[in-house]
């Protein structure tokens, strides 16, 4: 929008969660579904979901007439793109995670231009590869504004830890982190100031731990400025979805990770391992993680002050905070547009 083009929005009957820029989009719904992890009779019912949305897809692209594509992974950008390319329209998709999605190994013959998040996909076919560009993945716009350089802790100075959940949530956070932090020493808890992502259900159990630890604690479903808190953390402990690993190596925070163990194909933890080996973090899996040895490597980490930094730099190497401008060039070079404006108002659709 910024570079004079207009933007359709083309989803499934979920776009009307969408809040925010994409709320504010044209939008248009076609019929689309997942496929991979359900039952014989769901797959038929979203094969037939999707061979509709093929359909409307045509009609819709033959009425807009636009000059590029873009498909983000999910199942509506399917018939959309592939509808796309039959027509001989610009495509492009875009992988936000270090593993290609389904979504997008369907839809990758079909992309004139395939955008990654990470320099290594896995699951890109070899034949692809040569139509990759790595963007890197686009974060909100208040991460860079808040984004500020890596400050140890000296001294007495108190140690801001962020927890967050992530989307799917993540209860064994409850379990695990408050008496990993309980039972660390004396000198190191007291100057500890936590914010933890918390589920109601057990918000009143971990404040409990806590408040028994002496540990200052501040509880919440939900934080409205996490970008200010990711700012002031001197340790990060969370999943590792797409947009948390952008978000951690935009802003340049060291972290411990804790992927979900059911993300399809283990995307979460690919994405954690590709910050860790840059030298951004440290990841425990799932089924590693017991209080004892969270305890045991953020001891570890906050004892040695250099150990953070370096991993806040390492982080902050592999950030990218253009990712978006990066992007939308990829897409006006598609289209032809070197000077990214036109006088005219082509049309650009975002599936």
């Amino acid at each position: 929008m910024g570079r004079g083009y207009r933007l359709v929005l083309v989803t499934d009957r979920r776009g009307s969660a969408y809040s925010g820029l994409l709320g504010d989009l044209e939008t248009y719904r076609i019929s689309a579904a997942g496929i991979s992890g359900r039952g014989l009779t769901a797959r038929i019912s979203a094969v037939f979901q999707l061979g509709l949305g093929w359909l409307q897809a045509r009609r819709l692209l033959k009425q807009l007439r636009p000059r590029a594509v873009a498909g983000f992974g999910g199942y509506p950008s399917v018939p959309t793109v592939v509808a796309a390319s039959q027509l001989h329209c610009n495509t492009i998709i875009h992988e936000q995670n270090a593993v290609l999605g389904r979504a997008n190994r369907m839809l990758a013959p079909y992309a004139a231009r395939i955008a990654t998040s990470f320099d290594r996909t896995d699951m890109l076919r070899d034949r692809d590869q040569a139509r990759a560009v790595h963007t890197g993945n686009p974060v909100r716009p208040e991460i860079i504004e808040a984004a500020t350089p890596y400050r140890m802790p000296e001294g007495d100075d108190p140690i801001e830890i962020l927890v967050t959940g992530g989307s799917q949530g993540a209860a064994i956070f409850n379990e695990i982190i408050p008496p990993a932090l309980a039972s660390l020493p004396d000198a190191l808890r007291g100057r500890l100031r936590v914010t933890q992502q918390c589920r109601g259900d057990g918000l009143a159990l971990v404040q409990g731990v806590y408040r028994e630890a002496g540990i200052q604690a501040e509880l919440a479903p939900f934080f409205s400025d996490i970008p200010a808190r990711l700012a002031r953390a001197h340790l990060v402990i969370g999943r590792s979805g797409a947009s948390t690993v952008a978000e951690l190596a935009a802003m340049g925070r060291p972290a411990i990770m804790i992927p979900y163990p059911h993300a399809t194909d283990n995307h979460q933890r690919e994405n954690a391992a590709r910050l860790c080996d840059a030298g951004g973090g440290w990841l425990i899996p799932q089924e590693d993680a017991t209080s004892e040895a969270l305890s045991a490597l953020i001891r570890s980490v906050l004892e040695s002050p250099d150990k953070a930094g370096r991993a806040a730099e390492c982080a902050r190497r592999v950030g990218v905070t253009d990712a978006a401008e990066r992007l939308a060039d990829l897409v006006c070079e598609l289209i032809g547009d070197n000077a990214h404006m036109k006088q005219e108002q082509p049309k650009e659709i975002t599936a």
